[in-house]
């Protein structure tokens, strides 16, 4: 179904909650620096949590879209014109098995559930050890893990799974963030944020592993090529820390993540959605074709609301790292928020790489700013996600 524009309310933006709890505001007004965080309506940053590493993983097989058009013998030009124009040149996939005459095999769900399970975990571990590896922490030292997927369901959950397979002490708190879609690192990121504000100096860990290629339906439809078409296989994960640690620490590598905020487009509710297909007796990802312009139009929305009182303009945020979610979203949030492509270049050089990664996507896009060393003591950064709700979360953070 298409979603008409005329019938999306756009509401007041009211200003977010301060994240800090009520104790730790009443302890800023013995700092002057505290004292004038609080004024710009943001939070104490010595008590934010902060990014201190990230790491990513793909499968080792990467296809170009002609390779991938050949591999299912697609013929149909307005299919084959979507694959060739998405502004993706390669994607990290793990295609079906080849048959004795080189077609590829269709999976069944339960093959499909198998695949999500082994190449998340795999992943998902690669990542987490690349994470550590750049930190120099330790197994032992994470007290917290949070694993996000969308591509298939697991019980028990990606974290049991992970913490087994890595030996991750078995006491550690965990959290798995199933189902939420594009949108839910950001979602997860401010749980695993808010745990390490709660525990000081204790490292937590968050972990983005979405198997794309277990979710995909190839019926010859334009509803299931489509998104055949975009999203790719990947993991990322991210290490935060709150306050002082006496762990031996490599300098500061990234931001502290100071307000989040979100909004659910709720008049979109059906514009993104993974549920079963009878006809394919499977589940199956939709993706209604005014997505970009719904999700475009209600960037602005959720920007104001997470700058709302801090005194700070969108002119002031030096850096936007916003969900490679296709060609057509990137630029409908641009056109919206008055983003430059450079602003993007990190969103649209992972798009063109990976695909849509779904929720790991922004921290790729994060990991290319490191390796630009771009960012400067004291720059803004504006992380934003898109997903099924229709939803936009969005992170301020500082260096």
């Amino acid at each position: 179904m298409d979603v008409p524009m005329t019938t999306i309310p756009t509401p007041a933006v009211p200003t977010p909650a301060i994240l800090p709890p009520p104790a730790i505001a009443a302890a800023a007004v013995a700092s002057p620096a505290r004292n004038a965080a609080a004024r710009r309506g943001l939070p104490p940053e010595a008590d934010a949590a902060r990014i201190i590493g990230v790491g990513t993983a793909v499968p080792a097989e990467s296809y170009s879209q002609q390779d991938i058009l050949d591999a299912f013998g697609v013929e149909d030009p307005r299919i084959r014109s979507i694959f060739l124009n998405s502004a993706i040149d390669r994607r990290h996939l793990t295609l079906p098995p080849l048959r004795p005459d080189g077609t590829r095999a269709l999976e069944d769900q339960g093959q499909l559930l198998a695949k999500h399970k082994a190449q998340a975990v795999d992943m998902g571990v690669r990542a987490i050890e690349e994470c550590l590896k750049r930190t120099g922490l330790d197994l032992a030292d994470i007290g917290y893990l949070c694993c996000v997927t969308t591509t298939g369901f697991l019980t028990p959950g990606l974290s049991a799974l992970i913490i087994r397979e890595l030996g991750i002490d078995p006491h550690s708190s965990r959290l798995d963030v199933v189902g939420m879609g594009c949108n839910a690192g950001l979602n997860a990121l401010n749980a695993v944020a808010g745990w390490a504000r709660a525990h000081p100096g204790q490292p937590a860990l968050m972990v983005c592993a979405e198997a794309c290629s277990a979710a995909y339906v190839f019926d010859g439809t334009m509803r299931t090529s489509v998104v055949n078409s975009l999203f790719g296989d990947g993991a990322a994960a991210v290490a935060v820390l709150a306050g002082e640690s006496d762990l031996p620490l490599p300098r500061a590598e990234g931001p502290r993540l100071l307000r989040f905020a979100s909004y659910i487009i709720t008049d979109a509710l059906e514009a993104m959605r993974y549920d079963w297909d009878s006809a394919q007796d499977r589940f199956s990802f939709f993706l209604d074709p005014a997505v970009p312009y719904v999700v475009g139009a209600h960037a602005e929305i959720v920007v104001d609301r997470l700058l709302a009182g801090t005194g700070l303009r969108r002119s002031d945020i030096a850096h936007w790292l916003v969900h490679s979610g296709g060609k057509k979203v990137i630029d409908a949030v641009g056109v919206n928020l008055g983003l430059t492509r450079h602003d993007v270049r990190h969103t649209t050089s992972v798009l063109r790489d990976f695909g849509n990664l779904s929720s790991g996507s922004f921290l790729f896009s994060y990991r290319r700013l490191l390796e630009e060393r771009a960012a400067e003591p004291g720059d803004y950064c504006v992380l934003m996600t898109m997903g099924p709700g229709s939803t936009i979360e969005t992170a301020l953070a500082r260096w």
